[in-house]
């Protein structure tokens, strides 16, 4: 493991630690799970950037086609009963 040196505001890191320390957590365990959750966020949005692109042009209005009059009007009607 890797040992990173911050630079924090001193009464920054006392609020953190005093919130942290109501769940049972350091500074160091929230800041490597922070870590973990971006790192991580790259592999999700990748996997759905290639989920969405596999599906994208495989609908089909079946011919219809929207325009803002029609859609304006249905908006207008709410709340619907």
């Amino acid at each position: 493991m890797k040992n990173v040196t911050l630079s924090i505001d001193e009464e920054l890191l006392e609020k953190a630690r005093e919130k942290l320390r109501a769940t049972g957590k350091t500074v160091n365990q929230e800041f490597r799970e922070h870590m973990a959750r971006i790192a991580g966020a790259d592999i999700h949005l990748e996997a759905e950037i290639a989920a969405f692109r596999k599906r994208a042009g495989q609908g089909n209005s079946l011919g219809w086609k929207w325009n803002r009059e029609e859609l304006y009007e249905e908006r207008m009607k709410w709340p619907r009963p």
